[in-house]
């Protein structure tokens, strides 16, 4: 296996980023909207400038990359831009014109899978089947960096799930790396080896997705009455609804009923829980 390479050192809005993936790895940024998602993707993609830094991928500048370390990258951007008066078959023999690796049974694998006519013309396709092309057309490029803004945009619940089984299949045979960012967690745990939780211009956690869920926990209480739970000191986003109180916390409950015994909150019935991706999420970056 590869060493990892360095993918993005320095961002234009974005504070402290060092993202780092290698083969068979795919990390994921998951993020409200406008926290800086698809600004990451523009710097990968050397639409954007860093304010400071370098966006290094395979150890070059993707704003001086040559032609053939670019041609290594596959991007789907947010909108999947397609040329709609093309029919399926039209569009896949245009695109395999300008990929010297082109993998049309990948394209046309997942075409079969999720039952699109081969003469069926993009412009009369719904927004998830048009969705469907585009990520079609992404996997054939055949590259070893797949970078997808916001991928599932337009499918619908049963189609996402078996794309990212799809995808997760494809990565791991193939040896690709998969960035992706997406407003939707559902589904991600089984394809996701590495998570960024971004909020608001700066990355609040970069770590694999198992020791996320392994040690971050929600915790919940009955407090006493007029109780204030202090933020900080490991606890995140306290809050007391209907008299029962909640927190999360990376830290062991021995260590979270430490913190709240010396701010004086009895907590005699601190009861701590696992979460998955999803809820993790929110107990990081809130619930609004």
């Amino acid at each position: 296996m590869p060493q990892p390479h360095p993918l993005l050192r320095g961002a234009a809005d974005i504070q402290r980023p060092e993202f780092r993936g290698s083969a068979r790895a795919d990390p994921r940024t998951l993020g409200k909207n406008g926290t800086g998602k698809t600004t990451t993707i523009n710097i990968l993609s050397g639409y954007l400038q860093p304010r400071a830094g370098q966006c290094l991928i395979f150890g070059e500048d993707i704003r001086t990359m040559r032609p053939e370390t670019r041609a290594r990258i596959a991007l789907l951007i947010e909108g999947h831009v397609q040329y709609a008066f093309m029919t399926i078959e039209q569009i896949e023999r245009f695109y395999a014109r300008f990929y010297p690796r082109w993998n049309r049974d990948a394209y046309y694998g997942l075409m079969e899978m999720l039952k699109v006519a081969p003469r069926q013309r993009i412009s009369r396709m719904s927004c998830g089947q048009r969705s469907q092309v585009a990520l079609g057309l992404i996997l054939a490029q055949n590259a070893d960096l797949l970078v997808l803004d916001d991928f599932s945009m337009g499918l619908d619940s049963g189609y996402r799930r078996l794309f990212v089984e799809y995808l997760r299949d494809y990565a791991q045979s193939e040896e690709k790396t998969v960035f992706l960012t997406s407003h939707i967690i559902q589904d991600m745990e089984k394809l996701v080896d590495d998570c960024i939780i971004m909020d608001y211009g700066s990355i609040l956690v970069q770590m694999p997705v198992g020791e996320l869920l392994g040690t971050f926990r929600r915790y919940t209480f009955t407090p006493g009455a007029d109780v204030t739970i202090p933020a900080g000191d490991g606890l995140y986003h306290p809050s007391v609804v209907n008299g029962r109180a909640e927190l999360y916390s990376f830290d062991s409950p021995a260590t979270v009923q430490g913190v709240l015994e010396r701010a004086g909150i009895v907590c005699s019935d601190l009861r701590g829980e696992t979460l998955n991706l999803e809820d993790a999420f929110i107990g990081l970056t809130g619930k609004y």
